[in-house]
């Protein structure tokens, strides 16, 4: 890389610094008391500065830039013996790579909000640019730096410097390439967009039949998915537990390395189920922990494909009784051949194989990397024994396929191979029922891991499992799922949940496509989840999570400056799981939240006229379902297009100000009611087949 070069034009007062592919360029300006100065080349003939030049034609102090390697330093400085306040400024266009966006690099201090953005424009939190595809960083040191977007990777800037005797004021610009690679991901790729354009949706068996269920399990619960959950965006329908010898647990006894499969479950073999799958409207998917087996035959036909110890005794782990040998040529030849098969001949598409990293030892990214392991491989030497084979089954499946690394981490080379990744443990354990514990494990490993969310991995936190917990509980689990798009698959028996908990699920449809703003990680359970969102048609506004990891019910807060919001604006808030309205004109939002709950708000600036606030369709708020809302202010009626689900109904909420009165709506093509609760409208409309549905209110003035 280039040093950064840096060039005034005194005529028009321009300065533009470049670096590579990235250039700043705009006019600079200083006044002091209130009169403007001239900025000049230097008159001393000194480099690398230029002059402030006051009213009377005096150099009075120095713009100096101080340049090296990734970073340039802009410090404005007094001439000696001088002594002036003044302000510089320096606005103007970053052109920077097209897929650029502004986000944060720098952690906060006590920083308890976690911001996602869907779509969003800058905040005036975030202090840098970050391109995934060129996984390059542009960092801004200063206390007052805004970016502002234009789009197709240019970003307009504002910087406003104080010169306060005796101190200097200072711009720091660092330009860092391989932001990711160098600090988090060693084997950093951007994530396959082509191949994964959204966060999949599903369901499996796993976390309700475990190792019980049958080919007709699955697709009785299927066609209650298919009724129930394709409609709103449900995916992929997910096998698990199908191998020869998988109807009883451990793992390890079950035959991973091969295709035979479990007769009595499965009877007409696995091909056939991911045919009948695919006729009810879904993708078939299936689980796979190849890493070692517990087929006896198969190990001993195969003997030198498998570890033993220096006495000759097989090496088990979870995976299998007999675990793989990853330096094996033949091994791995044998494994890409038989993800060729279930890929391209019994045409599964999504493929979740397990194993591979977690934090247990006996899970093969740690067990691998053990020396007593390592001295038992046929290459002892093999630096990337787990790449090599997670290679040869991205070669197996082939690059139309989803891969979900289960347990997959960023830190390793799933990155390189993976569309998702499971990042935490089982939401839970064997014929019991999932608890509170296994809910905050799934917020604390994504809060952990969340930095590369849809960046490199989408982030899997495990299934959505409602049955057993009560509402608010439920609640949270959908939340911390939803809010932030990670992957959305399902686990409940269909058929004995409630038309209330079926609706959670149908809540979470379809996942959005977002990314973190924060890229670090971490390490406590942040209390404000914040989603910015900028909506084609209802423009800019956020969804804000306030949960409570407590028992007890608590006041959870946070300040309009925490999540990027105008201080002195008033806020009308929608709180999507209970439906009411607040107004809140102080800089801090507060909502009352019962313990091991959640409360998530639409948040507008106040309108002058009857403004969208939410609705019950997606937990996010994120209004995927609004197409069009338009006010005519001349003859007092507001016209909205909503996509409507077929035969399920959907409830829109707007805010009519003060001055407005309802009076009446019109809607020709579907059942539309409806409810007025002091200043809110909430707006039912039911369809008789999926489709936008346009309706119109009329409004008086009071």
């Amino acid at each position: 890389m280039t040093e950064w070069s840096h060039v005034f034009i005194e005529e028009d007062q321009s300065l533009c610094l470049s670096k590579d592919r990235v250039n700043l360029w705009g006019r600079v300006a200083f006044s002091s008391e209130g009169k403007q100065w001239k900025i000049v080349c230097s008159r001393d003939g000194v480099p690398d500065r230029i002059a402030l030049v006051d009213p009377s034609d005096n150099v009075q102090g120095y713009l100096v830039f101080i340049a090296g390697g990734d970073k340039i330093e802009l410090l404005f400085y007094h001439r000696s013996a001088q002594n002036y306040k003044g302000e510089f400024t320096f606005e103007g266009t970053i052109s920077f790579p097209a897929d650029g966006y502004s986000c944060i690099t720098k952690p906060r201090r006590d920083e308890r909000v976690i911001s996602f953005s869907l779509n969003a424009l800058p905040s005036p939190l975030h202090d840098s640019l970050f391109s995934p595809q060129e996984d390059l960083v542009l960092h801004i040191g200063a206390e007052r730096f805004t970016f502002g977007k234009s789009g197709n990777g240019f970003f307009t800037f504002g910087f406003s410097g104080k010169i306060e005797e005796p101190i200097e004021a200072g711009l720091t610009i660092v330009l860092e390439e391989h932001y990711f690679k160098n600090r988090y991901i060693p084997y950093y790729r951007p994530r396959d967009r082509g191949r994964c354009p959204a966060p999949p949706t599903g369901w499996m068996s796993w976390n309700t039949y475990f190792d019980k269920a049958t080919a007709e399990d699955n697709l009785a619960e299927a066609r209650i998915g298919q009724k129930e959950l394709q409609p709103f965006g449900c995916e992929i329908w997910s096998i698990e537990s199908w191998q020869g010898n998988s109807n009883e647990l451990p793992v390890s006894k079950f035959y991973n390395m091969d295709l035979e499969m479990n007769e009595d479950q499965f009877p007409l073999g696995m091909k056939r189920l991911a045919d009948d799958i695919r006729a009810l409207g879904f993708k078939p998917g299936i689980w796979i922990p190849p890493w070692g087996t517990g087929n006896v035959d198969f190990y001993e036909a195969h003997r030198e494909w498998f570890l033993h110890d220096k006495n000759g005794k097989a090496i088990a782990c979870w995976n299998g009784k007999y675990t793989l040998d990853p330096t094996v040529v033949e091994a791995r030849e044998h494994l890409k051949n038989m993800f060729r098969i279930v890929s391209k001949e019994w045409n599964y598409e999504f493929f979740k194989i397990d194993g591979i990293s977690g934090r247990r030892h006996e899970l093969v990214a740690h067990f691998y990397e053990r020396p007593e392991i390592r001295a038992c491989f046929r290459d002892p030497f093999c630096p990337n024994p787990v790449e090599l084979c997670l290679r040869a089954f991205r070669e197996g499946i082939g690059d139309d396929r989803l891969f979900l690394a289960c347990q997959g981490h960023a830190t390793g080379p799933e990155s390189l191979y993976a569309d998702a990744a499971r990042i935490g443990a089982d939401i839970v354990y064997p014929n019991e029922p999932v608890r509170w514990d296994n809910i905050l494990n799934q917020g604390r490993c994504f809060l952990n891991q969340a930095y590369t969310h849809g960046i490199l991995m989408i982030a899997d936190p495990d299934t959505l499992l409602v049955k057993d917990l009560n509402t608010e509980e439920a609640r949270v689990s959908a939340t911390l799922i939803a809010l932030p798009g990670q992957l959305t698959f399902f686990g409940d028996k269909l058929s004995g949940l409630s038309q209330d908990q079926m609706n959670i699920l149908r809540q979470t449809l379809p996942a959005i496509n977002v990314h973190p703003e924060q890229l670090y990680p971490f390490f406590s359970m942040l209390p404000i989840w914040n989603l910015r969102i900028n909506h084609r048609v209802l423009k800019n506004y956020n969804t804000v999570a306030f949960f409570n990891w407590e028992d007890k019910n608590r006041t959870v807060s946070v300040e309009a400056g925490e999540l990027g919001l105008d201080k002195d604006a008033v806020y009308i808030a929608y709180e999507f799981w209970t439906g009411k309205a607040v107004s809140w004109k102080s800089r801090t939002f507060s909502l009352e939240v019962p313990g091991r709950g959640v409360r998530v708000i639409a948040l507008h600036k106040e309108a002058v006229f009857p403004q969208w606030l939410g609705s019950d369709r997606h937990i996010s708020l994120s209004g995927m379902e609004v197409s069009s809302w338009d006010w005519d202010d001349k003859n007092g009626k507001l016209t909205g297009i909503i996509k409507c689900v077929g035969g399920f109904p959907i409830k829109t909420a707007a805010r009519v100000p003060n001055g407005f009165h309802f009076a009446g709506i019109e809607c020709k093509t579907a059942q539309g009611t409806i409810q007025e609760d002091g200043d809110v409208l909430k707006i039912s409309i039911l369809s008789s087949k999926t489709t936008d549905v346009t309706f119109i209110l009329t409004f008086g003035k009071s």
